[in-house]
């Protein structure tokens, strides 16, 4: 495959989620960059996040493309986009292929691990039987993580920046405070394509308070006039964010994919927690952000210490959370001494 390739691969027979409910057709759009090595030894699999897509080269400049770390002139890169979603993998806005109708709020339950299960049908798709390096931060940490302690001998290198090992009573309280706006925007109930949007607008607002920090609003977002008694930087900014999000995603699969986040645990059937993480035999690198409240550092911690031989590193940001996006330099950092050892291209 070439450079920057644009693909759906459709699964080929029915999926059966967790929760036992089952989708007959399911679709996954994802992006490819670069070529297989000869020895096919550099593959490079990216698990986006809550609101991204396929296509990493989009989302996380300075870390993917061109002259970056994960340079497709060097990597096989995959980023599938995930179960639920709205960017062309099957989700509560996908017409069913017999009725023509979308199931809206009525789309079943999705799991981190049917997430994975859709991904390890896309890699047999693909033939791919080994993955040199797997990676992601936030949600794709989660599905991260479930996908290397489900196939321990299929990745060589694991990089889990901003995540868990269990979505924490914290993150599942500001999802649901999330959803507790969208649900209570009446449109949502209709069944439209636009519907909940305003409840989206509001649960985004909610979001980025977890998402950012105390210091990065108070850099960014306060108003210079000391007069002022409305009409606030703050504000405005909480409605900017709104309504781009609004222009570019959907209440559903908003609904959808934090229900996702909160299920994850991958103790859960197996032991708790500890036993789990050690199944893990990637070789792994975990990246904690100072000033992240949602996936706080101890998070981060706690992988590293039940991961064998996992090596922890600590990112000082003013971003917060949204630092496993921005802070691509001090990523790039770490990920050049976790490679220096065994790194070979």
């Amino acid at each position: 495959m070439s450079s920057a390739e644009s693909h759906v691969f459709r699964l080929p027979r029915p999926l059966r989620l967790e929760n036992g409910s089952v989708l007959p057709h399911v679709e996954v759009a994802y992006h490819t960059y670069g070529q297989l090595s000869p020895a096919r030894d550099n593959v490079l699999w990216v698990c986006h996040a809550l609101t991204a897509n396929s296509d990493v080269l989009e989302w996380w400049p300075g870390l993917v493309g061109s002259g970056c770390h994960f340079d497709p002139s060097e990597w096989f890169i995959v980023c599938a986009n995930v179960l639920g979603s709205c960017y062309g993998t099957t989700g509560p806005l996908t017409p069913d292929p017999v009725t023509g109708e979308a199931a809206f709020q009525q789309f079943p339950l999705v799991t981190i691990r049917d997430m994975v299960t859709v991904h390890e049908a896309l890699r047999e798709h693909l033939a791919l039987a080994r993955i040199n390096t797997l990676i992601g931060g936030s949600l794709g940490g989660q599905q991260a993580v479930e996908w290397a302690v489900q196939r321990p001998d299929l990745f060589e290198n694991l990089v889990l920046l901003a995540t868990s090992a269990r979505h924490s009573a914290w993150g599942i309280a500001f999802n649901e405070a999330q959803r507790l706006a969208i649900l209570a925007d009446p449109t949502y109930h209709q069944a439209t394509p636009a519907g909940g949007a305003a409840g989206l607008r509001a649960a985004r607002a909610v979001a980025l308070l977890s998402y950012r920090s105390h210091d990065a609003y108070g850099r960014t977002q306060t108003d210079a006039d000391e007069t002022k008694t409305t009409d606030f930087l703050a504000s405005s900014y909480q409605r900017y964010q709104g309504d781009k999000l609004v222009a570019r995603f959907d209440a559903y699969s908003y609904v959808t994919l934090s229900h996702a986040m909160d299920s994850h645990h991958v103790g859960r059937g197996r032991g708790g927690v500890q036993a789990a993480l050690g199944r893990i035999r990637a070789r792994t690198l975990v990246l904690g952000i100072t000033s992240d409240v949602l996936f706080p550092p101890q998070e981060q911690q706690l992988l590293a210490r039940y991961i064998k031989g996992a090596m922890y590193a600590e990112m000082d940001s003013q971003y917060g959370h949204d630092g496993f996006l921005i802070e691509t330099a001090q990523i790039t950092h770490f990920l050049e001494r976790f490679y220096v050892q065994t790194y070979v291209h």
